[in-house]
């Protein structure tokens, strides 16, 4: 499958939007909205879309937190893919176990919060760093059981557990 270039992805966005009150609402003029939408000219206008500036600022910086940002301002959450080299000998017991571990902390930081009926703010983000390392571990189990790679998820589990992290 063919990946969308980003010009695709803003040309796509704006049939399902009203152009002008796009451009109205950013203050920004009509024809750039439209230039956006359009397959760029590397050595000409010297306007690239807003998806190739932040692709390049991501890839120049190297911060993931640029794209976390992004996807917590889409109500969403960012998983880096893990790399794709296969190794033989995999191991998906720990790996699952690795798992079925971060849900029961899942659980005991919301049964803990919840016992008084009631949830601090402390407890709140406590319960949301629990939810946000599950989500990126089995995302990860996902990924790795896509490639049948299991070498990298059990080098993961050690660094996280070295560096005090639950994971």
């Amino acid at each position: 499958m063919r990946r969308m270039e980003s010009h695709e992805v803003i040309r796509n966005a704006l049939a399902k939007a009203h152009v002008k009150e796009v451009a109205e609402k950013m203050g920004l003029s009509l024809s750039l909205i439209y230039k956006w939408g359009e397959e760029g000219d590397t050595k000409g206008s010297g306007t690239s879309n807003p998806l190739d500036r932040i692709r390049d600022l991501y890839l120049n910086t190297g911060d993931d937190h640029l794209i976390q940002w992004l996807c917590n301002k889409a109500d969403g959450y960012f998983v880096k893919n893990p790399p794709n080299n296969k190794r033989p000998g995999r191991e998906v017991m720990p790996a699952t176990q690795e798992i079925v571990q971060q849900f029961a902390g899942l659980l005991a930081a919301i049964s803990h919060a919840a016992s008084d009926n009631s949830i601090s703010t402390e407890e709140s983000k406590h319960i949301r760093h629990e939810w946000d390392e599950l989500k990126r571990l089995t995302e990860r189990f996902v990924k790795w059981c896509e490639t049948g790679d299991f070498v990298h998820l059990a080098e993961d589990l050690k660094v996280n557990r070295s560096s005090g992290s639950k994971a």
